[in-house]
């Protein structure tokens, strides 16, 4: 039976959809995010009529500025506004993509959106909140995580390279076996991926060449098994490409990681350090460019040493990669 596992982590909240065994889906959510939720609704003014793309611009009570689509033709610039918020900002590259928002109904009222632990709830999906005792790595987070990192998927027989760019997500299907035998297989995992990182916008499956309209037609079928609806996606063409467009409300696994690289080595550590076995001090050891942000965040050092019950201490290794830190308990 599927159900959620969230784990309430510091700096960081996590969940993933866990069904037959293995991670189906993963979400993160920051307590630095930048901008508001999707669903929020928040009152603003209109500070610029439609521009040429149709998109107005509203500045928030507090000073975040997020495009409105469509604007009404009555709104005049300057006039109070309140909107709800249809797309969180989404990183791209070094730049930020502002969030988007409609005008919101009469009767909404004013609230900052669901956090990650209420949408999950809202899911349908039973939602097991984890302990100290209980981890993801026994689902395969970790993994998971380097390969968001990565852009690397590899299977037995298969190695998927998913690349971000500004027009779309290029995921590009490599591996033994005949075309016919990839391609299905190579449909599947990508579906599989595009499920598990959550990527969305538009998205482009480059896979082997096949002749054959049926074997065309039988790697779709293996994406469409696995990737749930909303979607739309065209045939798989001569050339092997498909693309694929979902509504992208969010930013991705990958969108988040590809941002802030350290950040999330840097969080990714911590969380490994709240679960390190032994007793005495706790010592965190990466590449100091991983340490850097630990070392700034006195409330997470705090955290951490609360959960450890005893003082952490923090090691730079240079020789280290920076995915590749971790966490030991020695008595002093």
């Amino acid at each position: 039976m599927a159900e959620w596992l969230y784990e309430a982590g510091i700096g960081e909240n996590r969940a993933a959809l866990i069904d037959g065994g293995r991670i189906v889906e993963m979400a993160l959510e920051r307590d630095d995010d930048p901008g508001p939720r999707l669903g929020a609704v928040l009152p603003g003014r209109l500070t610029r009529k439609a521009d040429a793309s149709g998109r107005g611009l509203v500045t928030l009570a507090g000073g975040a500025a997020v495009q409105l689509t469509p604007v009404p033709a009555w709104l005049t610039e300057g006039s109070a506004v309140t909107v709800e918020i249809t797309r969180e900002p989404i990183p791209e590259g070094a730049e930020l993509k502002p969030a988007r928002a409609k005008i919101a109904a009469a009767d909404a009222m004013l609230g900052p959106g669901p956090d990650l632990l209420t949408r999950i709830g809202c899911s349908g999906v039973p939602v097991r909140q984890l302990g100290r005792s209980d981890s993801l790595d026994a689902y395969g987070w970790s993994d998971a995580v380097e390969e968001a990192a990565s852009g690397l998927v590899a299977t037995s027989d298969l190695l998927l390279r998913i690349s971000p760019t500004p027009a779309m997500t290029l995921i590009d299907v490599d591996g033994a076996g005949s075309a016919v035998e990839l391609g299905v297989a190579g449909a599947r995992a990508a579906g599989q991926a595009i499920r598990r990182f959550g990527i969305a916008g538009s998205i482009g499956i480059d896979l082997p060449t096949m002749t054959a309209k049926a074997d065309r037609q039988a790697a779709a079928a293996a994406l469409d098994a696995v990737l749930p609806q909303p979607f739309e996606r065209t045939a798989v063409n001569g050339f092997g490409f498909l693309q694929i467009v979902r509504r992208r409300e969010r930013p991705s696994v990958i969108d988040r990681i590809a941002a802030d690289p350290i950040g999330a080595a840097a969080l990714e550590l911590i969380r490994r350090a709240t679960r390190a076995s032994g007793h005495g001090v706790l010592t965190l050891h990466a590449h100091p460019r991983v340490i850097a942000p630990i070392a700034a965040r006195v409330d997470w050092l705090d955290a951490l040493a609360r959960r450890a019950g005893a003082s952490v201490a923090l090691r730079e290794e240079s020789t280290l990669a920076i995915s590749a830190g971790h966490a030991s308990r020695a008595t002093p």
